[in-house]
């Protein structure tokens, strides 16, 4: 697998409301390029930083590359190292997509290793996390 020290990816979700529109997306650190997007879809912001966490490591071993993995979400990363996602998000025909998403990155993370550290953006030293949409 490719491993580059000065190589990394930033994560980050939006939402607009609790729950409302979610979107996530994920950038490469050093050139700010995105790497994905998804979304809109209804869902919280929680379950958006989840998802994008995981989608960014199934990307990178579909690819075959092992970088660290930046998220300013304490709760994602919290999710993640349980491998379970403990959101309160109802179940609702609006819903339903953002439940399924999460239900199938749960059974990726019960099926694979995680071969990267994931680390804490440090916001208040360094700024936004280059992925964040700038919409505070």
């Amino acid at each position: 697998m490719e491993s580059s020290p000065n190589e990394a990816w930033c994560v980050d979700a939006a939402c607009s409301g609790n729950p409302g529109p979610m979107e996530y997306q994920c950038v490469h650190l050093p050139s700010r390029r995105r790497i994905f997007h998804f979304g809109p879809i209804q869902g919280t912001n929680n379950i958006g930083e989840f998802l994008a966490i995981v989608h960014a490591l199934a990307l990178q071993k579909q690819q075959g590359k092992r970088v660290a993995i930046y998220s300013d979400s304490m709760t994602a990363q919290t999710w993640i190292r349980n491998r379970k996602a403990k959101t309160t998000l109802k179940a609702t025909p609006e819903t339903a997509q953002a439940l399924e998403l999460v239900a199938r990155a749960e059974r990726w993370l019960q099926a694979n290793t995680i071969e990267v550290p994931i680390l804490k953006w440090n916001t208040e030293e360094w700024g936004e996390i280059p992925a964040d949409f700038g919409r505070k």
